[in-house]
């Protein structure tokens, strides 16, 4: 996206609020991918963390994200299937980097109606110890509650991240190198601080 940046005015009163991954909010991780035989999703519901440093202006207009963090547990990616997930967990060497993680350096932010942002966050996404750096376009909605609901999808190579696609029945199944991955995450206001 062609992002405009929203930037903040000496003279204008800005909240600055931190908010966390909502419990409640119903935040899910799926991990899409295909093989020579057929397609394949992984999901997540659970072990996750993540907060994220949210600027308005004094009429409640996002302006900016200042900082932003997210981990998963590796192995709370599912199939369904556990010979599977097992040979997912052992590829990403879920047992020696049990964590996959992102970290924002920089966002853009573009109103595109009341209270629906898309946001270009560009940062460090660490998955299997290899950290590449990556540019998400994310979907941000302001809710009557002031909850933050943030969605998006963006595409990856398992190699990017020196992974070798897995095999499996002594290579008759063969994973191919394409993944996509899709987020629903609520964010809820942990603490306001006000600026002048």
């Amino acid at each position: 996206m062609t992002a405009i940046v929203l930037a903040v005015t000496p003279w204008v009163v800005n909240a600055q609020s931190i908010y966390k991954l909502s419990p409640a909010g119903g935040a899910s991780i799926k991990v899409s991918g295909s093989s020579n035989l057929h397609d394949w999703t992984m999901v997540s519901n659970s072990t996750m963390e993540s907060q994220g440093e949210f600027k308005f202006d004094a009429g409640n207009q996002l302006l900016s994200l200042a900082s932003f963090t997210f981990t998963v547990n590796a192995k709370s990616l599912k199939s369904g299937h556990d010979l599977m997930d097992s040979r997912t967990y052992a590829a990403i060497k879920a047992g020696k980097f049990p964590l996959i993680t992102y970290r924002l350096s920089s966002a853009e932010i573009r109103q595109e109606q009341k209270d629906k942002y898309l946001i270009k966050a560009i940062g460090d996404l660490t998955i299997a110890g290899v950290t590449r750096p990556i540019t998400m376009y994310v979907n941000a909605n302001v809710n009557p509650d002031n909850t933050i609901s943030c969605s998006g999808l963006e595409k990856l190579k398992l190699t990017d991240f020196k992974i070798d696609p897995p095999t499996f029945m002594f290579g008759a199944l063969k994973v191919t190198n394409d993944l996509t991955i899709q987020f629903e995450l609520q964010y809820k206001n942990n603490q306001l601080l006000t600026k002048n």
